[in-house]
């Protein structure tokens, strides 16, 4: 038997349960992993809400883990038992002692990266990846914006923009995030709860504005966000922390600058195991050269999962957050 959690029900953290299962042989093509870390992510509480609906209920949760291959299935090669891994996709159930997923979501981690960095960045890492350099590639010179400049997917943004060469602004809602997105990288930050982001982007730019905005937020920041850019340029949105956006007119772009607008997911770039070794290993490089450090401020057993996803919903974490089966 391992353990996992799982919940029968959308709703709070009190949804979740620690269930005692039988860990399933892989079937062919799939790989079976003994966690040692897992990775807490926002999607996480978007699955546990119903944001996202998962596909059956009960269901597992969690799509980020490191550790050690147990089984594989008929005719996977590229993996074997013993191989250490770490993934940031696949089928929701990484919060469990033991996760059954395809192995072509699976890369084997090289050495000096040990597991708890693995899966407090695969995930987070994986995204700046697509978005710094494929939804679209910065060059260098660039100024961007960075909404939740000091959390975990913020904290790895603020490290590569600056080894790109880019100027990332962010927001962040304390003195102390402040500090630490500007320790991490961050050309200048901004606190939304007692400064006007747009005045402020302009101020810093000498009326120029962003490049690009990337923002997380959602619904709470998207006129914001839009009004931080410059004529022709791109906004991201690739998060919903605040609630999804909704009944948007898409004449606004027209209104606002010709801007371009993405909904991109880290799914729509590593859609196969050839992108995903590229994109982890241009993320295992940033981690091995020191270019990019991952904090990992907050760590809880497995068993309080319900915990550490209140902690991140309230906005109480900084960096980044792993379970400990």
């Amino acid at each position: 038997m391992a353990k996992r959690i799982q919940f029968a029900r959308t709703g709070g953290p009190e949804v979740l349960e620690l269930v005692d299962v039988t860990p399933a042989e892989p079937a062919p093509g799939e790989v079976r992993v003994r966690n040692q870390a897992v990775g807490l992510n926002f999607i996480d509480i978007y699955f546990r809400t119903g944001l996202y609906p998962a596909p059956s209920l009960p269901s597992g949760l969690g799509t980020e883990g490191a550790g050690v291959v147990e089984a594989v299935g008929e005719g996977v090669t590229h993996l074997k038992a013993g191989d250490r891994v770490a993934y940031a996709q696949g089928p929701l159930g990484a919060y469990a002692e033991q996760h059954v997923l395809p192995a072509g979501k699976v890369v084997v981690l090289p050495e000096g990266i040990d597991v708890e960095t693995a899966a407090a960045s695969m995930l987070k890492g994986l995204t700046v990846q697509y978005l710094l350099r494929q939804t679209r590639e910065l060059k260098g010179g660039e100024t961007i914006l960075w909404h939740a400049a000091a959390g975990g997917v913020g904290s790895i943004a603020c490290q590569w923009a600056k080894a790109l060469g880019v100027k990332l602004i962010g927001t962040v809602s304390s003195p102390e995030k402040a500090a630490l997105a500007e320790k991490n990288g961050a050309w200048a930050t901004i606190d939304y709860t007692k400064e006007d982001v747009v005045e402020r982007v302009r101020e810093l730019t000498n009326g120029a504005m962003c490049d690009v905005v990337y923002d997380s937020v959602g619904k709470d920041t998207w006129e914001t966000s839009l009004d931080c850019l410059k004529p022709r340029s791109l906004m991201v949105s690739f998060g919903n922390a605040s609630g999804a956006v909704e009944g948007v007119n898409i004449g606004i772009l027209n209104q606002k600058g010709s801007l371009f607008v993405t909904r991109p997911s880290l799914n729509g770039y590593a859609d196969t195991r050839e992108r995903l070794e590229w994109m982890a290993g241009e993320l295992f490089e940033m981690l091995q050269s020191g270019k990019v450090t991952v904090d990992i401020a907050q760590r809880y057993p497995l068993a309080e999962a319900g915990k550490a996803q209140e902690a991140l919903q309230g906005r109480q974490t900084t960096g980044s957050t792993i379970l400990l089966p």
